[in-house]
Formats: C-alpha cells, structure tokens, sequence
C-alpha cells in the first residue's frame, strides 16, 4: 500500500501567517514500481484530531500531487489549522490501492490588514540614542480573567527583536523581523502562544537591537540608514473558551529600560555589561517603577508583510577542536568549521573583569592571528563579569564569520570547555546530496555547503565576516542553481526577489545588492559611484533566479510574480544598448579573474561581450518564461529581439575565420554555453578554449563570470576528459587548490591563500564567499548526471545522465524533489569499462534514463533502452533500477 510520508503547505512543513489559499504538495512512498495517482483527498480541521473536518475535497480525481490548489478556502486571521491528505495510485504489482492519511501539517492564518501594525511602534530610546546601537527591554503586564482557548501573536520590529513571554522566549528566531528592503517592507512574525498564557498576570517582553535598520552599514559605514529608533509592534489575539475575544497591541502604557547590551552591531560585534542585567524582567513580579514609559514612533516602512517561514534560527551547536598558542603567545580557539556563527563563551571569574574575544577566518603563513582581511569589521566580543558565579554568554543582536577566536582578555586560562559555536541561517531543508570516491571533491561538496550555510542568513550575501554582508546580485545568481540543489531555496529566495523587484529603477535597472545600500548617498568610492546599478551577471539575477526555481519546483506562481520584474530588466538593457551591444555604466565584468591586469578586480574579457552575451542569454529565458505563461505575442516580440542580439554578436565578437576577437577562456565559455557561437564556428571554438587551456597547463584564470560555465562549456562539447581534467586540479588555481589548504568553505580567490603561503590582497579577500561554488551544480548534473526535463520541471518527469570519468570508481547523488527523492548511483566494476548504475525515480513521476558516450547495455532491467545516435535511452515509471552497461574503449 502507498504512504504519504511527507505533506507540504507551500514548500513548507509549516506554514505561518497566510493570506491566501494554500498549495499542497506531497510525496508518495511504495515498494511498488509504476506508481501513480489517481485521485486525492485533502482534509481540513480547526483541530488536531480531525473528528468534524470543516473543509474536505473528498476523492478528486486528479494525478497532481504538487502545486495543488484548492478553491474555497482561505485561513481566517490567527487561525491554527490542521491539514491532511490521502491519495489512491496505481502500481505495477499492486493495482489500485488506497493510502491512509498522512500526517497533519498545519497552517496559521495571517493579518488581513498587515499595515494596522505600523501605528503601533513604540521605543525604549530617546534622543540621545539615535547615534548609538543599544540595546533595549520593552514589557507589558496583562491580566486573564477567562480560560483562554487560543493566542497568537503577530510582531515585528524596525531593528532586530527578541520576543519573551513569561519569561521565556517566544522562539529559536535569531535577528528577526529578518533583513528586507527596509524602505519598501518589513515582515512580521507570527506565533501560536495559546500554550504559554494562564489565568493572571502574564507578561509580554521583547529586547531590541538595531544591527541592518539603524546600525552601521555596509562597507560606506553609514549609520542609521532606514531609521532612528529601534522600535517594535506587537498585537496579541486572545479567543477565550466562552467565545469572546480580546485584542492587545503595543501602545504607550508599555514600559522601556536599557538592556546589558551597550552595542551590537553588524561588524563591530556586541559589548555587553553583565552588571546591568535585571533579572527577570520578563516575568510577573518584577518591579518596573524605574522604568519609563514607551513612546509611539513613526513606522519607516512602506507596508507591513507576512513571513511565512524561512527565518533564520540556530541550526547546529559546534565544539571546538583546538585550543593552542600561536608563534606570537596570541591565545586561540580553533572550530575547525568557517561558519556564520554566535560564539558562547562561559566561565568564571571576579566582578569587573573582562572578557574579549575576537573572531576571525584564517591563521597567517606564520600561525599567527591574521585579521587583515576583515578590512573595518572588529567581529569583537566584549563582556563584563558582574560576580563571581559562573556566566554564559552569547551574542543577541549580530552574528560573525570565524573558524577560530582570537582570546585577547579571559578571566583564568580559555581552554575548549569554555566555548561552542551556536550556527545560524536560514532555516531550508537540506534536499541535495553528493558523495564519491574521491575525498577531495567530498570536502568541496561539504566546502559549498557550508558556504550556503554561512550566507543564507535572510538574505544571500557575498560574505559573512568583513564589512560587507551584502545581497550582492551577482553571487546569487551564479550560485542559484547550485544551492537548488542541496537545500530548499524556494522561500529563501521568492523573499529575496520580492526586494529585488521593489528596488529596480523606475526604467527596471538592477541593484548591484538587494536590499539596495548603496544608492541614497553621495560617496566616493574607488569601486562606485553614487546611482550605480545595474551590471551584467549581477542585474541578470532578475531572470535566472526565478527561472531556476520554475525549474526546481516546476511551479509558474514565482514567474507570474516576477514577470514585471523580469520584463522591466529585458527592456532596461534594450533602452539602453547601442545596435544589440549592450554596456552601461559601471560593469564588473568576469570579476576578481586571474587574467586581470595587475592589481585590477576586472578580468581581460571586455564588457562589450559579457554584457551582450548576459543580454542575449536573459532575453532567451523571457522568451521561455514568456510562452510558459501563455504569453505568445509577447515571445514572439522578444524571439524576433534576441536573434538580432545574437546575430549582432557573433558579428561583432567573431572574426570571419571563426576565431573570437577576445582571445580569453571566459569569452569563448559564454560563447559556447549561451550558445551564441555561429554553428559553423562552434568546433572551432571549442578548440581554442582547449588552446587558451593549455597555455595555462590545463589551469583555468576565469573569474565570477566563466568559471560557473567552464566544464559546462567543455563536457557538453565533446571534451568531457578536460572537464574532469580542470575540475581535478589540486594545484594553483584550482577548486581543489582550496581543499589541499585546507579551507572548509569555498574562497573568494583562487589565491586567497598563495602557495608560499602569503596572502592575496586584503582589501577583498574572504574565505567564506560562494560564488565559485557554483561548480557544484556541475557535479549534480553531470557527474551524477541529475538533469531537470523543462518540458516537465521539478523533476516531474527526470533525465539521468551520468558522464563516467576523472578516475571516479563510485559516485551517489540524491536530490530531495517535491515527489520525494530521485537519485543516482554508479560504480565502476573492478578497474574495468563497466558500469553498475542505479537509479531512483519518485512514486508519480517518470525519468529518461540516458547512457551516453558510446555505451553497450549488459543488462537494463525490465527497461526497454532504444539506441539514438551513440545514446542509449530508456523511459522509466517510479521505482528503483539496476543497470549494467559498458563504456565504449
């Protein structure tokens, strides 16, 4: 019998602070092969046990198990409800048969009027406090007099908050309301207290920060970019067993008091003074007669909107490895982790003393604390003692980028015992996993991860420890498809694209960072210049991202929300080319390559032709987008617009012989990876990039713009040994360069760390930056060989086509789709040609199964494989399969 093992309200286990009808999907568990879904029946409840379900679709006979939409139902405000679903399939050895109903997922109904929340901010701070980023406590004592049935809270904050009630924090949210384009919007939470009131007094507590909304920010150091005050709205529903309601918000009788924290921000780290703390002040009892009263304070923001989950949370505890002193007697704690982080530290000591750390990345070539790199970004603790019993502290309002902290003032001798590393990011299910025989590449795959972990705190951004920590557009979009993969990025990055939107130019240019920082004042800069926006690979981030998750959840909502977006991106670029050459402004071109003139961040490939070709790439996606959207004028508009593009292209960066007239291993990758070479020039191509190879020993000197597309180019050309070739390097520059230097996570530089050991540059040089992890997307698609149909997107219908090669004896890669998990395994038997291949394809879904490069089929299982060209192909319903099959010698 079929199981439904997963039920999933908008990619969600959960759903919180819904205004709209829900979408479900779910996965389908059977032994069975061949399955397939004939109908499903989704229940709702307003409780747990399902005894009268008030909303039932019954049996609908439909083979949807994602993106399902129901009619009719729309959660109520503060509603907690209960969601269910059973299906019937059809299997091979099985027939007909229905399933049980999976477990509930619940769903909690938002505020139909968001924006009320904005009239009630109130502050702890005054006047003085505009230029300083302290922290604040906010309280409010209430009396229940009834049994209360259900609570929930709706809150947010113009800075960073913690919610308490009780005495106790509401949640695990770390930095909440989160980081968006403070300007525009900023979301609120929503909380099921019911379970944390009684009858009496209870008391509502929240603690401020100030860290993205008036701390300091970004690397122009600007303070109090959105606002003054930090500020926090709260509104509070009570429905009572008798069925009467009460509604509590934030107002003037709330009382405010400074909170331990003197300053927390972003970059500098967090002082806090344990002296001033007041113990219990979140609890009933406590005496607030010191207190003032709170203040109501304008709300900056445009709208109020709902986060519906994703937020960022403590993920997992690190202990440390090492504790040891460096050449110099400098006393350090090695995590053995680059991570984004909040260090706990705890001991013991006398009143008055104190304690600082410092976090930071990398040891120099000597052993010694190096914290150059961090350019102005202190990443310090600083903590008073108040007595002489023991302590634990841990960041509130900010977070660091470290593997190792720097002890520069501990009370008695810092030893591991005394600290862990609390990670944080955004909270996304791990879907992606790869593994294989070669444990240099393992530590890559693990290296990328943890780069997505370290930064994915609420936005994607470039690094997490120097001055910086922005939504640069360009890392996440070269990043995208990778991160697809190995975890859930559709909430994550729907949020991100909704800034996005609300921050291009009135003429749909592109921030260069999102949420845009760097537009309102005037500054001089050596890399901008006030109103500087849109730069090709950055401003594309408009159109890759939302078609890479079309593609990964095959749902066209986020194309349909985008498309304004979308569009206005195309038409900036059109506005603003010169005959089909499109080029404005500032431009980073292939960023920080290795063919850069000396002490230059630009590559050699001029930005002429990575403008033109991000430009003709973009504008074939809107066509796609276009017609998946039934827009067919508007793709035949922008059809007739990209082949001009292309045309002008090859006319303009091809000679008449066929070769390119920019002779740079990038220029010819985005040539033949956006398929703009003539068809007659593209052998030719193809072979000088091999020549641009070899003249650097088979090393690549791409920056950000080739190096995402570098084995892309070579393996789907005909040159799949150089592609293995390139991706096995372990010398200077390589991927795997970084792993025999032991990083943990992907740099910034192929030469962060130089082989005699020196340093690159340290005005731009993380060792936490993602952006050439992009080559992880390589390793699923090709070397596993998990491929994306775009004619049934999110992996409704899957194409496995593994390339064997590099040595590689075995290789096992799962991804975890909306249907469940499709997978691959290959083995190479015994040092010969042969290949045992097993494949996992999802109940509900078909796959193409593919054996390419000339293989002869040994055995195919029940599957029926047809030869096309020098391609083996089969197509497979669900189940598992075991294939043998030998290479062509």
């Amino acid at each position: 019998m079929a199981t439904v093992l997963k039920l999933q309200v908008n990619y969600l286990n959960c759903v919180v602070g819904l205004t709209e009808e829900p979408q479900f999907s779910w996965v389908i568990d059977t032994p069975f092969r061949n399955c397939r879904q004939k109908q499903y029946q989704i229940q709702i409840a307003d409780e747990p046990s399902f005894t009268s379900p008030f909303f039932d679709t019954y049996l609908v006979q439909s083979s949807a198990s994602a993106q399902v939409r129901i009619s009719g139902f729309i959660p109520e405000e503060g509603i907690i409800y209960w969601a269910r679903v059973r299906v019937v399939t059809e299997s091979d050895g099985e027939g007909v048969s229905t399933s049980a109903f999976s477990k509930s997922t619940t769903i909690l109904g938002g505020l139909k009027n968001p924006d009320s929340l904005k009239e009630h901010f109130i502050t702890a701070e005054s006047e003085e406090d505009i230029k300083l980023s302290k922290g604040t406590y906010l309280r409010k004592a209430i009396t229940l007099k009834k049994v209360v049935k259900s609570a929930v809270i709706f809150s947010t904050a113009q800075g960073v908050y913690k919610l308490h009630l009780n005495g106790k924090k509401v949640s695990d949210d770390q930095l909440a309301p989160g980081w968006t384009s403070y300007d525009h919007r900023v979301l609120y939470q929503s909380y099921d207290v019911t379970d944390q009131l009684f009858l009496g007094e209870n008391v509502l507590g929240a603690h401020l920060g100030s860290l993205w909304y008036k701390g300091t920010l970004s690397f122009l150091k600007i303070h109090n970019f959105y606002g003054e005050y930090a500020s926090f709205s709260l509104r509070l529903d009570i429905q009572y067993t008798d069925g009467s309601k009460d509604t509590i918000y934030t107002d003037e009788s709330w009382k405010g008091s400074y909170s331990p924290v003197l300053n927390s921000q972003l970059y500098e780290g967090e002082t806090y003074d344990a002296s001033l703390e007041q113990k219990n002040w979140d609890t009933r009892g406590f005496d607030d007669r010191a207190w003032h009263n709170a203040r109501i304070v304008a709300c900056t923001v445009e709208h109020v909107e709902a986060q519906v989950g994703s937020a960022v949370e403590l993920q997992e505890v690190i202990a440390p490895t090492l504790a040891f002193y460096t050449p110099k007697g400098e006393r350090v704690i090695d995590f053995g982790q680059n991570m984004s982080a909040l260090p706990e530290v705890r001991g013991q000591g006398k009143a008055g003393d104190t304690i600082i750390l410092r976090c930071f990345e990398v040891l120099d070539k000597d052993g010694n604390v190096y914290t150059d790199n961090l350019r102005r970004a202190e990443q310090r603790i600083t903590y008073t003692i108040k007595d002489d019993n023991p302590f634990v502290y841990r960041p509130y309002f900010t977070f660091f980028g470290f593997r190792f902290i720097h002890v520069e003032s501990f009370s008695g001798r810092a030893d591991i015992d005394n600290f862990k590393a609390y990670v944080i990011h955004s909270t996304m299910e791990q879907t992606g996993s790869f593994v294989c025989s070669n444990s240099d590449l393992n530590q890559l795959q693990h290296n990328i991860l943890w780069g997505l972990k370290s930064n994915f705190v609420d936005v994607p951004t470039d690094c997490p420890q120097r001055d910086e920590r922005l939504g640069w557009t360009g890392d996440a979009q070269i990043f995208c498809r990778t991160a697809s993969y190995n975890v859930n990025t559709y909430t994550f990055f729907k949020k991100w694209l909704r800034d996005l939107a609300l921050d291009q130019t009135e003429d749909g240019g592109v921030p260069h960072v999102v949420p845009d920082v760097l537009y309102k004042y005037p500054f001089d800069n050596w890399l901008l210049n006030k109103g500087t926006h849109s730069a090709a690979a950055w401003g594309d981030a408009a159109i890759i991202n939302p078609w890479v998750l079309y593609l990964t959840f095959g749902d066209i909502a986020i194309l349909e929300t985008q498309y304004e977006s979308m569009k206005g991106w195309i038409d900036f670029m059109k506005h603003h080319a010169k005959n089909n050459i499109w080029n404005y402004k500032l431009q980073f071109g292939d960023w920080v390559a290795l063919d850069a003139e000396e002490g230059s961040y630009f590559g050699a490939t001029p930005n002429e032709l990575t403008c033109t070709a991000y430009y003709a790439y973009s504008t074939n996606l809107f066509v796609k987008i276009s017609r998946v959207l039934g827009k067919e004028e508007v793709a035949k508009q922008y059809e007739t617009l990209y082949n001009q593009i292309v045309q002008t292209f090859q006319q303009t960066f091809f000679a008449p012989d066929g070769t390119m007239t920019a002779q740079t291993q990038t220029a010819h990758i985005l040539a033949l990876h956006f398929n703009l070479a003539p068809k007659q020039f593209v052998e030719n191509t193809v072979e000088n990039l091999k020549k641009l190879l070899a003249e650097h020993d088979g090393h690549l000197v791409t920056g950000f713009v080739g190096t995402p597309y570098f084995c892309h180019a070579l393996s789907s050309n005909g040159c799949l040994d150089e592609a293995y070739e390139l991706l096995l390097k372990d010398d200077f520059p390589s991927w795997l360069y970084q792993v025999r230097k032991g990083a943990t996570t992907v740099w910034e530089h192929w030469d962060g760390i130089k082989p005699d050991g020196s340093m690159w540059s340290p005005n731009m040089n993380s060792f936490n930056h993602y952006a050439y992890g992009a080559i992880g997307e390589w390793l699923y698609r090709v070397v596993a060989g998990l491929e994306i149909d775009e004619k049934a997107p999110g992996y409704k219908h899957a194409i496995i086509a593994p390339r064997i090669g590099g040595n590689l004896t075995w290789v096992q890669a799962g991804y975890q789709s909306i249907y469940g998990e499709v997978g691959v395994s290959w083995e190479r038997e015994d040092k010969t040609n042969i290949i045992a291949l097993e494949v996992k394809v999802p109940a509900n879904t078909t796959a193409s199964i593919r054996l390419l490069d000339g293989a002869s089929l040994i055995y195919g299982d029940t599957l029926s494989f047809v030869e096309h060209d020098t391609i083996l192909e089969a197509e497979a319903g669900s189940g598992v399969y075991t294939i043998r099959y030998a290479l062509s010698t």
